[in-house]
């Protein structure tokens, strides 16, 4: 415990105490750049909403202009209704490169009157296999939800409406698993076909007389470290914010009880409890328990 709190301390300290937060502009033409779907993305009401469009030829995505290197990253999603099975609607980060980490929301769709499920993932040097999901508590067709991403240098936590769901650690400093710490990530979000797999595992597949399908975004925010010419700017000593907490930000013992209820109540999956597919023995970060 002593170990992992000093290497948790050393890596804090190296980013500067003066962080440069900086958050999106809440322009969506400011903040991102469509990357394909051929027009069936759509920037609206002047930069505030975008569009995921999906038919049987082709979905769509954007990805952020900048990339970052730790940050705190909130989206406000409302997803595909009525019958959107084998249709996937994502948001994550994720750096380039063939061993690349990532940071997964995958919202899975369903037949009509079904809970959505919430597949996360996380990756670090091209290794993922790390997937929980869970059932939504409501329905996040109905209007918008915030999803959140905090990225600092001790955890990564995955939240819905303030609401923790998940939590993977920093346990590099024990030897156990590789930890997201050194390749800066842009955001992305998509909208695509994934009937092969989505719902109950590929048996029921896109009714494409129900499309086309789309999901809304809104209220991109950001409070992060950008990465630029290989440089962070909260390396920057002459920058100054007074909103630099999601640095060292820890779950309380609130927010823990908040995920504990979520996980006992909505898990559906969780990959450490998984000894079939693990028959050799669960993941090493699996059986070590930091408090």
């Amino acid at each position: 415990m002593l170990l992992f709190v000093l290497i948790i301390t050393i890596i804090s300290s190296s980013l500067n105490t003066n962080i440069n937060v900086v958050g999106a502009s809440n322009n969506f033409y400011e903040d991102v750049d469509i990357t394909w779907g051929d027009g069936r993305a759509k920037i609206l009401n002047r930069g505030k909403v975008v569009t995921l469009s999906l038919d049987q030829i082709s979905g769509s995505g954007l990805q952020s202009k900048n990339q970052f290197l730790y940050g705190k990253f909130d989206m406000k999603l409302k997803l595909v209704p009525g019958n959107s099975a084998g249709v996937v609607t994502a948001y994550y980060l994720r750096s380039e490169g063939s061993t690349w980490d990532e940071l997964d929301f995958e919202f899975l769709g369903n037949l009509s009157g079904e809970p959505y499920i919430v597949h996360t993932n996380v990756y670090s040097q091209g290794k993922g296999d790390r997937e929980m999901q869970f059932y939504l508590w409501f329905d996040p067709t109905a209007k918008f939800h915030t999803y959140s991403i905090l990225w600092n240098p001790s955890h990564v936590v995955f939240s819905i409406d303030g609401k923790p769901i998940r939590e993977f650690k920093n346990l590099e400093g024990l030897g156990v698993v590789g930890y997201p710490k050194s390749q800066p990530m842009r955001m992305y979000s998509s909208l695509w076909n994934a009937e092969d797999w989505a719902t109950r595992g590929g048996l029921v597949k896109t009714n494409w007389t129900e499309g086309p399908f789309v999901a809304t975004l809104r209220e991109f925010k950001v409070d992060g470290c950008v990465w630029s010419n290989g440089v962070s700017s909260c390396n920057n000593s002459s920058s100054s914010s007074k909103n630099n907490e999601w640095v060292s930000e820890e779950l309380d013992l609130s927010s823990k009880k908040r995920l504990k209820w979520v996980q006992n109540n909505y898990m559906v999956y969780n990959y450490c409890a998984d000894i079939k597919r693990f028959p050799q023995g669960l993941p090493s970060e699996c059986t070590v328990t930091i408090k």
